[in-house]
């Protein structure tokens, strides 16, 4: 709920997906020019002009559905209100698999293979039962790949012109007139792949500095927009609200009631059961509408988490005995390291890895984020109390402790 922060920011997910769309056909045709192949990637990118259109056809059709599976707004609630082991890309797979977009398929020239498209536009972590080709992941890599996909450079791009603000800005020409398909060098295999891949999407020693905005990019919108305090406190809410206005308080993933629920719905039913009291989700509606939020009375700094290997779960603990469970929420995201790490292309054609090449490359630092979140009522004071009792909070007298 981004645009309650940012008013700007108001764009909509088919907006980004045409973006996808267009620059996904963009890396396309450039790594499989035939003057931009490196001889020993040759054997899979050496392309019929049939086979060429068909995949060209669908890479973007992957890109333009690689989020038709996303829940209303987005990530806000994702993980608690879908079944065990679901994600958007799990429904995205389905979606494009499912009756009415196989019609679409095969209503193209030439029709497309539903199969082909879901894959693409997933990617192989999300469907681990399916064989990958390198052709493929190479494909699926373009749309989804966490150090140079389009997904990235078209939302990071676009949010950060809608929200106002200059941190995702990066030379997304320049960045792709050097994309190439590489030799894949054992050091850059990722951890989850079972099989080693012949070739990866890298760049031109040209394009390393374009990469680094890039990259340096995603870091400084997820610290200063995507993961706002303010933020966090809507999509919170947000999910309270869902998990008591939703039928057993979960997402259902049949396609046709999973397309029926969408941002104008759930809106509607936040502004009806804010005016009405007895409605299920009375409070966090009424708290999303008049701009009741909860407020942050407390982020770790680095000092704190050093003196506490998790200042933020015991901060909250804290205020939770002080002050009561219902008047405490905590948000944390602390994802997993992205795969930042390439091949590069040099000008005497050797190749190296990004990380050897570039110094920011290799130490952009990990996003983690944490809040403790407070009732307005009491959040000063809240504050207060707890910049005063920090340190016996986070460093609490191990002797006293062993007593």
């Amino acid at each position: 709920m981004s645009y309650l922060v940012y008013p700007g920011a108001t764009h909509k997910r088919f907006e980004h997906s045409l973006g996808v769309m267009e620059l996904a056909g963009r890396v396309f045709d450039v790594v499989t020019a035939q003057h931009n192949i490196h001889p020993s990637t040759q054997s899979i990118l050496n392309l019929t002009d049939r086979e060429r259109e068909y995949w060209r056809v669908v890479l973007r059709m992957a890109a333009l559905c690689h989020d038709i599976g996303h829940l209303p707004f987005s990530h806000a609630a994702e993980k608690e209100l879908l079944p065990d082991g679901v994600t958007h890309e799990t429904l995205t797979a389905q979606i494009i698999q499912g009756k009415v977009m196989s019609e679409v398929w095969d209503s193209m020239r030439p029709p497309l293979i539903p199969k082909d498209v879901a894959k693409v536009a997933v990617g192989r972590k999300h469907m681990k039962d399916e064989e990958y080709s390198d052709w493929e992941t190479l494909l699926s890599e373009i749309i989804s790949g966490d150090a140079l996909g389009v997904d990235r450079m078209d939302y990071l791009l676009r949010d950060s012109h809608h929200a106002g603000v200059a941190y995702g800005k990066f030379d997304h020409y320049r960045l792709i007139d050097t994309m190439r398909v590489l030799p894949s060098a054992p050091s850059l295999q990722q951890p989850d792949q079972s099989t080693e891949l012949e070739a990866e999407l890298g760049i031109e020693s040209g394009g390393i500095h374009a990469s680094e905005g890039l990259l340096l990019a995603r870091y400084f919108m997820f610290m200063q927009v995507y993961y706002h305090s303010v933020r966090a406190a809507y999509d919170l809410h947000l999910e309270e609200f869902l998990r008591e206005w939703l039928p057993e308080g979960q997402i259902s993933v049949e396609d046709e009631n999973l397309l029926r629920l969408n941002d104008n719905r759930v809106l509607e039913a936040i502004v009806d059961a804010a005016a009405c009291p007895n409605a299920r989700g009375h409070e966090p509606a009424s708290r999303i509408i008049h701009r009741k939020h909860f407020r942050m009375v407390y982020s770790p700094t680095l000092s704190d988490k050093e003196a506490n290997t998790d200042p933020v779960s015991v901060v909250a603990e804290a205020c939770e005995c002080r002050y009561g469970k219902e008047s405490v929420r905590v948000r944390s995201y602390s994802p997993s390291q992205a795969q930042t790490d390439f091949p590069v292309l040099g000008a005497d054609d050797s190749i190296e890895s990004s990380h050897a090449l570039s110094d920011p490359l290799s130490k952009i630092p990990v996003v983690d984020v944490g809040f403790v979140l407070m009732d307005p009522e009491i959040a000063d004071e809240a504050r207060q109390w707890i910049r005063s009792e920090k340190h016996s909070i986070l460093s609490p007298d191990v002797e006293g402790e062993q007593a």
